[in-house]
């Protein structure tokens, strides 16, 4: 009888220790988490307003922080990825153009490695239009 109670005490044991392991798994493996979208757009829009044509600082100040921004999305998204680059090629099939968010992240990995990087206004046009859609394409703005 002694025997037949500890093995039944066991096995009680054992499916309370599953369902508790089972149900920290679950709650660990959600989906992607939501973003803060006024949060991002409030961002966007100060890098946006920073870019100025008169001013060639702004153009790769403004490259570098929509790089970031991106990152941040990327990470606070739940994407997995030790870089930018891992996290990226995470969400590959859901660029709407891989091809130049791709670019966009090489130009910043430029002008923060190399010393005579030149962006003129328009490169640094079309870089902000990849990274605003790729922030689109994360759900961030």
């Amino acid at each position: 009888m002694d025997q037949s109670i500890t093995i039944i005490l066991f096995f009680a044991a054992v499916l309370v220790f599953g369902g508790i392991l089972f149900a920290i798994i679950a709650l660990s493996r959600r989906g992607p988490r939501a973003l803060d979208v006024e949060k991002y757009r409030s961002r966007w829009m100060t890098i946006e307003q920073q870019l100025r044509r008169e001013e060639e600082a702004t153009y790769q100040m403004c490259v570098m922080n929509a790089d970031k921004l991106l990152d941040q999305a990327l990470m606070e998204r739940g994407i997995p990825g030790n870089t930018m680059a891992d996290r990226m090629k995470q969400m590959k099939s859901k660029w709407s153009n891989a091809n130049s968010v791709w670019n966009a992240h090489k130009l910043r990995n430029r002008i923060a490695h190399e010393t005579d990087v030149r962006v003129d206004y328009n490169n640094a046009r079309t870089t902000l239009a990849a990274f605003k859609q790729a922030l689109k394409d994360v759900g961030a703005i």
